[in-house]
């Protein structure tokens, strides 16, 4: 899987349980999360679901941005 410069995934780990947040380059210095799960038992189940959701959320925002273009048409 290749990760674009865009989209990416970070986990991190609270007390006893790890969150995992899929994050997005607003610019070079700022970083904006656009989606967050915590809870996670293991950093390994973290990073699955980051995995698993960051291409889910790349596949909508890639259809977002094809209707939002055919609509300036």
């Amino acid at each position: 899987m290749a990760i674009s410069k865009k989209y990416d995934y970070r986990t991190t780990q609270q007390k006893d349980t790890w969150n995992a947040e899929i994050i997005r380059r607003a610019s070079s210095k700022k970083t904006i999360v656009s989606k967050t799960q915590d809870g996670f038992k293991t950093e390994a189940d973290a990073n699955e679901w980051a995995e698993k959701e960051l291409v889910a959320f790349t596949a909508k925002q890639s259809a977002q941005n094809k209707r939002r273009a055919e609509k300036r048409k």
